[in-house]
């Protein structure tokens, strides 16, 4: 992925700002935790974040000049091992947006998720009962159950914890990456000698 340096030119909403918990680990990958220039200008009159580094961009006031901040830590740490909500897309990333029956990786927009044991069968909608699939596989079980098809998921769908999902998103990376985060986002690349 190319990092994308906004010049002194660029307006300042092309400039956001990663937002790192006090562990100074993002408060989320997927999608990336950013705050906008006025959120981060905010906090730090707030003195809520420290500054760890910048832009090439200044922002501007009658009584004071100051660089954009690229990277801010929270000052107090938020705890993250709250229970995940269960929505569509995290049921996605959980599973890595690859369907759990024929194993095809697609887009968010490609994917569907499937009813393991099927509503009308008395299923529900949980963690535990959905996974993700694409249209066909989808369609292909219909409303039976996997032994009445032999389409088992490739995994037992569970919860996953707010730690895995958060891992799960460092493999997805976005679309926009300033060369400054690289050092706060990959915590296992290998290093260059």
């Amino acid at each position: 992925m190319r990092a994308v340096e906004p010049t002194a030119l660029a307006p300042l909403d092309a400039c956001p700002t990663l937002v790192l918990n006090a562990d100074y680990r993002p408060l989320s990958y997927f999608p990336l935790s950013t705050w906008n220039w006025q959120e981060t200008i905010k906090a730090m009159f707030l003195d809520r974040v420290a500054v760890l580094c910048h832009y090439d961009r200044t922002v501007r006031s009658p009584s004071a000049d100051m660089k954009l901040p690229s990277v801010v830590a929270l000052k107090e740490y938020v705890p993250q091992n709250r229970r995940p909500p269960f929505t569509r897309f995290n049921v996605f990333l959980r599973d890595h947006f690859t369907c759990q029956y024929c194993l095809d990786p697609l887009s968010a927009h490609e994917l569907t998720f499937d009813h393991v044991i099927p509503r009308s069968r008395g299923g529900r909608t949980s963690w535990e009962n959905v996974v993700t699939a694409c249209t066909r596989c989808n369609l292909a079980k219909g409303s039976r159950l996997p032994k009445e098809c032999g389409m088992y998921p490739h995994q037992v769908p569970e919860m996953p914890s707010t730690f895995e999902l958060q891992e799960h998103g460092r493999g997805f990376p976005p679309n926009y990456l300033h060369e400054s985060w690289r050092d706060f986002l990959y915590w296992d690349t290998e290093l260059d000698p």
